[in-house]
């Protein structure tokens, strides 16, 4: 199954929910008016759209059907569809810092997939050429470094690894020593799960992006926060608290296989201005890629799949 397969596959819940909703009110209104507009409106946000996005999309929605004079409620889905897909595109430089000399640093509350985003971001990285390195900066979790550990070894990278408990910011240091000497072109850090309200964990993540910014400052820098899209709006929440502490840069959008949710990514584009890079869509060491907005779309809607994308199921 191809990955525009497992994507289609994993939004599926979220169709026969928010998308199908949206078609019956596309098909059940002949006349566009305020009871039109509100259905739409009220089944976007309990999509996990939200309400700012939603109030968004609704007032380009309306401004078109002026300026286009649309009279018929089914010419309106499209004009929907073509506004998510604009909102959602990354921009074309985006992914520049793959090229180049570079520090994901990936941040996130627990259980969200942080670890296992390393893991296959490690191995995207590595399968188109560039020499990885990771650093386990999460030394409170006793299996953290052991999970890590053989995630590098599936994706065929090198570890750099404290002891249990030590300071995360010594293993930054270490880990930004050994990228230089051994001509590293992607450093990617895993951080602790922390919970966005803690202000003693936080302050330790400015402490850590301090010392990158001293000991690599020439290197792009990439703040990713994952986020699990099964979570709905909590999401939301936790990228903007994030924010406050790392100037983020793009989301790794984790667990989209089987959720209802899949309407946040909407949100978050839409509300914290900030891009989705990189999906992901299952456990497997290739089940992460960089997000594509007309692959997302097409996959949510039911639309057909942008040109040359696998179709098998």
């Amino acid at each position: 199954m191809g990955f525009f397969a497992r994507l289609k596959n994993g939004l599926g819940k979220t169709r026969e929910g928010m998308v199908r909703g949206l078609d019956n009110v596309f098909h059940g209104y002949s006349n566009i008016d305020d009871e039109f507009y509100e259905e739409i409106e009220e089944t976007l946000i309990m999509g996990d759209v939200g309400v700012a996005a939603t109030s968004r999309i609704m007032d380009r929605l309306r401004e078109q059907v002026r300026e286009q004079k649309i009279r018929d409620a089914q010419d309106c889905r499209n004009l929907l569809i073509e506004d998510i897909l604009e909102q959602m595109r990354t921009g074309e430089a985006a992914y520049d810092f793959e090229n180049g000399k570079a520090v994901v640093f990936i941040i996130g509350v627990n259980g969200v997939g942080k670890t296992t985003s390393v893991g296959k971001l490690a191995s995207l990285y590595a399968r188109a050429g560039k020499k990885v390195l990771v650093a386990a900066a999460d030394t409170y979790r006793a299996a953290a470094t052991e999970q890590l550990n053989e995630w590098t070894d599936r994706a065929g990278v090198a570890l750099i690894a404290g002891k249990e408990g030590a300071d995360p910011a010594s293993v930054i240091y270490d880990a930004a020593f050994a990228a230089r000497s051994r001509g590293t072109d992607i450093l990617i850090i895993d951080t602790a799960g922390r919970l966005h309200n803690k202000k003693n964990l936080m302050e330790e993540l400015r402490k850590m992006n301090r010392i990158l910014d001293k000991e690599l400052p020439d290197w792009h820098r990439e703040n990713l926060i994952v986020l699990d899209g099964t979570t709905g709006q909590n999401a939301l929440v936790q990228a903007r608290e994030f924010g406050e502490a790392a100037s983020l840069t793009g989301i790794v959008l984790t667990k989209l296989d089987g959720t209802s949710k899949g309407g946040i990514a909407v949100a978050i584009v839409s509300e914290l201005n900030i891009p989705v890079k990189y999906i992901g869509v299952g456990e497997a060491l290739e089940d992460l890629e960089r997000f594509d907005s007309d692959q997302f779309v097409a996959a949510l809607f039911g639309t057909e799949p942008p040109a040359g994308e696998e179709t098998d199921e």
